[in-house]
Formats: C-alpha cells, sequence, structure tokens
C-alpha cells in the first residue's frame, strides 16, 4: 500500500524537483520513494543509489536530472531510499517493491533499473526476478552479487558504466560483469574517471539517457 508523505504533494515551487514523495508500507517497514509521474506513462526507470544510503545519487546529480527529463518525454521514474543500504537482500527487495507500485498502482509495462556501487548489484539482482525489467544501467557497480546477470539475456539488456580513476571499486568489476552478462549489452569506460564519476557527468548523462530512451521511450 502506497502513501504520499507530508509536505510535498502537488507541483514543485522555484528550484525544487518535480517529484511526489511516496511511502510504500513493506513486511520489512516503512519504504520512501520518490516517484516523478509522467502522464499516461506506460515506461518508468527505477534508480537506486549505494552504500551511503539516503537520497545517493552519482555523477553530479544525475539521478533527479534523468528523472525530470524522461518524465517529460513519458517516462515516469523512482527514486528508491534503502531501508537498510548495507544489506544487499533488502536492499533488492526495496527495488522489486517500487517496481510493483509501478506496475500495480501506476500501470506500468515496462521496466528500467538503475543502480551505482554496491546499487549496481541490487539492480542486477532485482532485473532477474522481475520480468516486466526490459534493461538495467550499472554505474561503478560491484562484483559481487551480480551473477543473476547471466540469466538477464536477451530479455533483458545492460549498460555498465565505469572509470579507470576508480579507487573504490575497480574497473575490473564491470569488465568481469560484462563478461558474464548476455546480449544485449554494452559496456563504457571513462579515462581516469573516479567511483562518483562526477569528472565525466555531462557524458554519462548523455550516454545514460540514451539508453534509456532506447528501451524505455513508447512509440509514437
Amino acid at each position: 500500500m502506497a502513501g504520499t508523505e507530508e509536505g510535498r504533494g502537488g507541483g514543485a515551487g522555484p528550484g525544487e524537483e518535480p517529484f511526489r514523495p511516496v511511502t510504500l508500507e513493506t513486511a520489512g517497514g516503512p519504504l520512501s520513494l520518490r516517484y516523478y509521474p509522467a502522464a499516461g506513462a506506460r515506461a518508468a526507470a527505477v534508480y537506486a543509489g549505494g552504500v551511503g544510503g539516503g537520497w545517493d545519487t552519482p555523477s553530479q546529480g544525475l539521478y533527479p536530472r534523468l528523472s525530470e527529463e524522461l518524465a517529460r518525454e513519458g517516462i515516469a521514474g523512482v527514486r528508491v531510499r534503502f531501508r537498510h543500504p548495507t544489506v544487499l537482500d533488502e536492499a533488492v527487495a526495496d527495488v522489486l517493491a517500487a517496481a510493483r507500485f509501478l506496475r500495480e498502482e501506476e500501470g506500468v509495462g515496462t521496466l528500467g533499473l538503475v543502480g551505482h556501487s554496491f546499487g549496481g548489484a541490487v539492480v542486477i539482482r532485482a532485473a532477474a526476478e522481475e520480468p516486466a525489467v526490459a534493461t538495467v544501467v550499472t554505474l561503478a557497480t560491484q562484483g559481487y552479487g551480480t551473477e543473476p546477470v547471466a540469466r538477464l539475456g536477451p530479455r533483458c539488456s545492460i549498460l555498465l558504466v565505469h572509470g579507470t580513476g576508480d579507487e573504490v571499486l575497480a574497473a575490473a568489476s564491470s569488465q568481469h560483469v560484462h563478461a558474464l552478462a548476455r546480449e544485449p549489452r554494452q559496456l563504457v569506460v571513462y579515462p581516469a574517471a573516479g567511483h562518483g564519476l562526477d569528472e565525466v557527468a555531462a557524458d554519462v548523462y548523455d550516454d545514460v539517457r540514451r539508453w534509456l530512451r532506447a528501451a524505455l521511450r513508447p512509440e509514437g
């Protein structure tokens, strides 16, 4: 069951993100989402951060930027705040709950999942359990927990993005996941970019936006 949080209903004011706060009552406790609706949306993207928790986003605000832009193009968005941001199974359950919210309460039929760092493993595992997921994007993903990527293709495509200057998780992590994945798949490695991919934020935005639009944008 979903409910709207107090204080942020209606439209956004100047300088505010145009999201609708939503709280899902789950078996593991309340889960907070930021929902970016799109009128008549048939597709949506779910965005997950890393072990930092909160409303974590890489690449200089990538998630709110994508959520707003794609909503204007008919693709809804949901940002997930993990209940337990260091527990893999719990985080996967959070993403799956967000997916159910979009499917069952908002009528969305096609999903894309985007995850950074720890969140990369989370969205891969969630995609393996949710048939509505058509594509996954990982950003500087960890390798641990990503084995289900081998079961995604050809139903679900995957884009892996990493930087060679990542001192938290080496680019070899994404290279390993790419090797396990089936087609359709793509690996993009940015020279010298760090774990947050802030140095190449504009390129990451363009690449991820293009990928999600191709996979999720409604025909016509």
